[in-house]
């Protein structure tokens, strides 16, 4: 089988890995069927990505990231403006070619705004777990099948869709967001919940960003114990192990 692929941009070594871990355990996929590219890490990775051929890979997963799409350019920090550019530039390619992508959280941003969406902080919602509605159109879509009409997934997030790109397809929305995934496409699809977290990986994520402005730092220990008290959003996973039982090869 032809790997997938996972770009990764998080800094934090032992977040990294975490999310590599449950990337693995819920495609299913074994750790040579998954290869992690930590595209934060500089300009061999980078060329290492424009490099690729995407013929010798199944697909291509996002995962989540500190970084905010909407954050106005010139605050960006020189990583950030390198990470984006280099995702852009794949995304030319994978749209083009039609290689098969899931963008997690940051991957809304990436995807949306490549596709041309509106992406900006109108529709931010706090760290924990949301109830998310399946569209008419979700139904229908070939990873949620299966899936419930509502389930719980987790959020946490700064910015989000405020305008699908014209050619989008909304496959779910939520209470207060209301994109929370959608596809371009057969082969391209975007969450803004998490279906590469557990609860575990939600209380890493709350520890390492605390001071990352998704809430207060002295409200920390409130939102994990909302984590922890709250519904497990185990249904998203699913989404994962299906995009990979879909377009192995």
């Amino acid at each position: 089988m032809k790997p997938f692929l996972l770009i990764s941009t998080r800094p934090e070594d032992s977040i990294a890995e975490e999310e590599l871990d449950t990337f693995l355990r819920f495609t299913g996929l074994e750790p040579d069927q998954l290869r992690q590219l930590r595209l934060e890490k500089g300009p061999e990775v980078a060329r290492e990505l424009q490099d690729l051929d995407l013929d010798e890979i199944s697909g291509i997963f996002v995962g989540g990231s500190p970084f905010t799409t909407s954050t106005p350019q010139a605050e960006k920090t020189e990583v950030q403006v390198r990470v984006e550019k280099d995702l852009g530039e794949l995304l030319d390619r994978v749209m083009d070619r039609g290689t098969p992508f899931f963008g997690a959280c940051y991957g809304v941003g990436t995807l949306g705004v490549h596709q041309g969406g509106v992406v900006d902080g109108t529709y931010a919602e706090g760290v924990g777990p949301i109830r998310i509605t399946v569209t008419d159109e979700g139904s229908r879509d070939v990873l949620l099948e299966g899936m419930p009409e509502t389930f719980w997934g987790y959020v946490g997030h700064q910015e989000a869709v405020r305008a699908l790109p014209s050619d989008a397809v909304l496959l779910a929305t939520g209470e207060e967001c209301p994109v929370q995934m959608f596809r371009i496409g057969e082969r391209a699809w975007a969450t803004q919940f998490h279906p590469e977290l557990d609860d575990t990986a939600l209380l890493s994520r709350i520890d390492a960003y605390k001071h990352h402005g998704y809430f207060r730092p002295e409200d920390a220990e409130e939102v994990r114990r909302r984590v922890i008290d709250g519904p497990q959003a185990d249904q998203p996973r699913r989404l994962l192990a299906r995009f990979a039982e879909v377009f192995a090869r």
